[in-house]
């Protein structure tokens, strides 16, 4: 995201707008159901292995993330989602000089994360959230957000039964009753530093952004001039001079060049899911490529219609959209297992006092009706 640095607003150039933080956050928040989605998925197909890990998806997540957080923080100052739109973390110092670092260019070794810092930094970045969801996924299990007339009149009763003596049932009850209140008041918390934030009230858009003293910049030239440096420093190392050597070389460097490479993997992969859902949509025109290439062979085509019995009610197919039974227009159409369509009235009473089909006198019964939407 370079060219967000090419936006100058206001006095400082490098300080991001709202709403490119606001965008790195959103984009932090996918991940999480994005990855769950791909979990279940697999987990259909290999239940032995992963359906544990997606009955304790949250934690498997926070692990995840603690190993991505981590080597970001500590490789570029900032977490995934902020050095894939550009940002950094920086040590805020006490009087800002930009004024002089222009003048003398360069990065400060001050304006870097410490080990506090890190730590701090990925407690907020990925306890905070686990916590967030783990109240949720409480709040939910106590039957919080669910309308109380879809649970049947038994069912609360017993759950009422079971919660309302013990102090525990006290305790989910308060919380049930607590939690939406004060989800709402941080909510609104957040809500009132990012306003405090765009009108330039503040230099932090979280509040904890303030108790570690860290704040949010985009990355300049300088910024990038120094991790070319680096990256050119890392490539001019000495050959390896035996085979082990080379090994050991590969297994040091695979997991940072794993890790450093999900800036560009997360958009590709993106791009190749929303592919797929396209390509195996129904309304896709690349659907009917695959059909007619496909080695199952054509779709199925519906089976014929039944013949009439000799007794049955007679039928003229002249009248196209009429009900045999009554012979007006079908109202409220209805099929019944044998394929013949009439008013739904008509199907009922026909089917209640005979037990079958009036056409093929086959045997029919009232829950076989089908409602038929045109």
């Amino acid at each position: 995201m370079e060219f967000f640095n090419d936006i100058v607003g206001g006095e400082n150039p490098l300080k991001p707008s709202l709403f490119e933080l606001i965008a790195q956050e959103q984009l932090r928040d996918l991940l999480q159901p994005a990855l769950k989605y791909v979990l279940s998925v697999f987990a259909q197909r290999y239940p032995r292995y992963l359906l544990r890990i997606v009955n304790r998806h949250e934690e498997f997540y926070a692990l995840i993330m603690l190993f991505v957080e981590r080597h970001y923080l500590r490789q570029h100052n900032a977490s995934f989602s902020e050095n894939f739109y550009g940002l950094k973390r920086r040590r805020r110092p006490l009087f800002e000089t930009e004024r002089a670092k222009a003048a003398v260019g360069g990065i400060f070794p001050e304006e870097n994360l410490r080990r506090r810092e890190v730590w701090c930094s990925l407690l907020l970045l990925v306890g905070l959230p686990y916590i967030r969801a783990k109240a949720q996924d409480y709040f939910e299990d106590l039957g919080g957000g669910i309308d109380s007339d879809l649970i049947d009149d038994a069912g609360g009763r017993q759950i009422r039964a079971l919660t309302e003596e013990t102090w525990r049932g006290r305790w989910r009850r308060l919380y049930k009753k607590l939690y939406p209140w004060l989800n709402m008041g941080f909510e609104h918390w957040l809500l009132i530093y990012n306003v405090a934030y765009l009108f330039e009230k503040t230099p932090y858009y979280r509040p904890w952004l303030s108790w570690i003293g860290v704040d949010l910049r985009r990355l300049g030239i300088d910024d990038y001039r120094a991790e070319s440096l680096a990256a050119q420093r890392s490539s001019a190392t000495t050959p390896p001079k035996s085979p082990f050597d080379t090994l050991r070389h590969i297994f040091r460097n695979s997991p940072r060049f794993l890790l450093d490479s999900l800036k560009l993997l997360l958009p590709t992969t993106i791009f190749f899911i929303k592919f797929l859902e396209w390509w195996y949509s129904p309304s896709s025109p690349a659907r009917s490529l695959t059909l007619s290439s496909s080695p199952l062979g054509p779709s199925i085509p519906p089976p014929a219609l039944l013949r009439p019995h000799p007794q049955g009610l007679k039928l003229d197919g002249r009248k196209y959209g009429k009900c045999p039974i009554c012979g007006e227009g079908i109202k409220n159409a209805t099929a019944l297992p044998s394929g013949y369509v009439f008013c739904y009235r008509c199907a009922y009473e026909e089917v209640e006092k005979s037990g079958r089909c009036p056409v093929t006198l086959l045997p029919a019964r009232v829950w076989q009706l089908r409602k038929v939407l045109v």
